[in-house]
């Protein structure tokens, strides 16, 4: 199992398909799931990924339609007839969290786990934190107040050279300061440094999520230097100005945002049901990266089921 993980359980957008169901998501992080947006049909597609109802730790919700949320009153009653234990965090906007708790209060009267709510607001804020990652919000551009999330993993200690430690007969109680960058002093006064002892950390990976939004370069600045995006791409370049009175971006505009920001990987999604297939999207984002220098960066269509091991852009 990778240290970070995307799982996508739905890239629909507004109406459910025969092909795809609404937006969400699930970051597994060191085996804590993280799940964003939450769509008609997610509780299903946990199961169809063999992904743990009690691992699931916090929601994060980007705004208040309903392909991003209705599909919150049936998960949360499936955990509380699950007898989940522990703590369930729901990040939403004030409205939501008042909706939303009115519904679980009726629906879950009798419930085995704490539920609570973050409320956010489309800025930029750190929203969550632990020993290994945050989560922070930005804003996007939607109809409605809509905010992205980026997951950013902390840094990572440095690696223990073993032989070296060993020939210089460093003590396990100094293995941390080793880790964490100090040299080592040996008993007669001597400075080993630490670059003898230890290499360096494994890079932290970055994830960001664009929900649905149009495009706009504040975008692109927020997340710049993240490694992976998920960018919508409800339409293809033939319907832009669909795109723009809805809300929305076109494939090639994710893709701009993705070269904007210098990511290592696109992820599109939120797709339109007007269209048999997304091949345009791909060919289309394709050809912008390649247009602007980057062809090397790796583009994937989001589809029910794709698990992608996102440590592969180190």
């Amino acid at each position: 199992m990778a240290d970070f993980q995307l799982n996508i359980l739905g890239c629909g957008s507004a109406t459910p398909s025969l092909r795809h169901i609404p937006t969400c998501q699930v970051v597994d992080f060191r085996n804590k799931l993280m799940m964003i947006d939450c769509g008609e049909g997610a509780q299903l597609a946990m199961r169809r990924m063999r992904l743990k109802f009690s691992r699931l730790t916090n929601i994060f919700i980007s705004h208040l339609h309903g392909d991003h949320c209705l599909g919150l009153p049936g998960l949360l009653s499936t955990l509380a007839l699950q007898e989940v234990g522990g703590t369930v965090t729901i990040h939403t906007f004030a409205d939501g969290a008042e909706i939303l708790g009115k519904v679980f209060d009726f629906f879950c009267r009798e419930h085995s786990f704490n539920l609570e709510f973050n409320i956010i607001k489309p800025e930029r804020a750190i929203i969550y934190e632990d020993k290994a990652m945050t989560v922070e919000t930005f804003p996007l551009y939607h109809r409605v107040p809509c905010t992205g999330f980026i997951f950013r993993e902390k840094p990572k200690l440095r690696h223990i050279i073993r032989d070296m430690v060993d020939a210089y007969n460093v003590p396990i109680a100094q293995m941390q300061a080793l880790k964490e960058g100090a040299d080592f002093i040996t008993d007669d006064g001597r400075v080993i440094e630490n670059s003898r002892l230890t290499t360096a950390a494994s890079p932290s990976i970055s994830y960001a999520y664009c929900s649905d939004t149009l495009y706009d370069p504040r975008v692109a600045e927020a997340v710049k230097g993240v490694d992976v995006i998920y960018h919508e791409a409800t339409y293809i370049e033939a319907d832009a100005e669909k795109a723009h009175q809805r809300g929305h971006a076109t494939a090639t505009e994710a893709a701009r945002v993705a070269v904007e920001a210098g990511a290592k990987m696109l992820v599109l999604g939120h797709y339109s049901k007007s269209y048999l297939n997304e091949d345009t999207h791909l060919a289309e984002a394709r050809a912008y990266a390649d247009a602007h220098g980057r062809s090397d960066m790796q583009i994937f269509l989001a589809n029910e089921g794709l698990s992608l091991d996102l440590t592969t852009c180190r």
